[in-house]
């Protein structure tokens, strides 16, 4: 009977936004439940009979609360089950960037810190305050500990009340401890993840204040261990972004997940893993791996197939530097442009855990 009778949506750990059914006046969710059982069979979700139509049977019910148990009874054979899903009323047209892999950044302030009367003399910098100035727009960082010649632990603390009085739009995180090797993490045990996380953070509150670490980061290439995420997590990283390819030939960057969850993320882009409690958050967009004029319709097929409450934008330190074998001279024109997307299609600032947290 188990093997005959399941949820088909939502299953464990959705988190479903006013995308996913209709709002009633007190903020409650009214969605629909979807089980594939044998015909005949007397289905009630939440008490509420379900209906058999096209060959699945389906329910109404009410999501009220951040976190909601939905129960599925079969009346014939007694077989119960439960699945616990989340209703996020702050995850609808929000929109954020990412910055990944950043270490050279540090480096530039800190070779010219004697010369810079601001973080944002840096040109990179530079950039993410003009689009913060212009659209509202939330940046956050995922940085490295150290590059050639230079550490984190050399970027001075002058600037750190600038810091810390930008952290309502500006955060970090740790990423990795460096940009090579590649898959640093992919079977890496909870003390390596978790004593190179600490490096980092110590570092970021030195420099930069506790005002701007976050929930949120994305690990070096995406792969890691139950066991890394776990270390991830207890650090403070419970929400953790990634690309979560499936069944096709490019990098998962999905953590630990299997096939059926990528699958389940591609379609939802965001979920939880219930009995981790780690949240997992599809980036719609890496803005380097596009040309500029395909960014516009790339995303308006995203909202057009998918529709999702929130739009993760990420784009790569290394495409800015002149010297980097794939420059992309118009890094900061395809910044501007994906912005401008979201805020023309009604979408607003904010930080991961704004979205996804009660």
């Amino acid at each position: 009977m188990e093997k005959e009778i399941r949820f088909i949506s939502p299953i464990d750990g959705d988190m479903l936004n006013a995308n996913d059914g209709i709002t009633v006046t007190d903020g409650t969710l009214i969605t629909q439940v979807k089980i594939t059982a044998p015909a005949g069979s007397k289905i009630k979700v939440n008490g509420v009979t379900a209906k058999y139509t096209d060959g699945i049977f389906q329910a109404d019910v009410s999501l009220k609360n951040y976190e909601n148990i939905i129960e599925m009874v079969e009346g014939e054979h007694g077989y119960k089950e439960s699945i616990t899903v989340f209703r996020l009323k702050n995850c609808v047209n929000k929109y954020r960037f990412s910055f990944n892999a950043n270490i050279l950044v540090f480096k530039d302030i800190a070779k010219n810190a004697d010369r810079y009367q601001s973080i944002f003399d840096n040109q990179y910098l530079g950039i993410m305050k003009q689009v913060h100035d212009t659209y509202g727009a939330k940046i956050h960082l995922n940085i490295f500990y150290r590059t050639d010649g230079f550490n984190l632990s050399q970027m001075p603390d002058k600037f750190k009340d600038e810091w810390k009085a930008n952290a309502t739009w500006l955060e970090l995180s740790f990423s990795g401890l460096a940009d090579e090797p590649d898959k640093p993490y992919i079977q890496a045990g909870y003390d390596e993840v978790l004593k190179d996380c600490a490096l980092v953070k110590k570092e970021i509150r030195r420099f930069a204040g506790e005002e701007v670490m976050s929930h949120e980061t994305t690990l070096h290439w995406g792969e890691a261990t139950v066991e890394g995420c776990r270390a991830l997590k207890d650090s403070g990283y419970d929400v953790l972004a990634g690309y979560f390819n499936v069944d096709d030939d490019k990098a998962p960057v999905s953590y630990y997940l299997n096939v059926d969850q990528r699958r389940n993320i591609k379609k939802r882009f965001i979920w939880r893993d219930n009995k981790e409690n780690i949240i997992f958050v599809r980036l719609s967009l890496v803005v380097n791996t596009v040309k500029i004029e395909d960014i516009v319709p790339h995303l308006d097929n995203i909202k057009k197939t998918y529709n999702p409450g929130l739009i993760d934008l990420m784009i790569h330190e290394h495409y800015f530097q002149p010297d980097y074998f794939a420059y992309q001279p118009d890094y900061r024109e395809k910044i501007f442009t994906a912005v401008k997307w979201a805020v023309d299609n009604g979408y607003t600032p904010g930080f991961l855990k704004e979205c996804v947290f009660e």
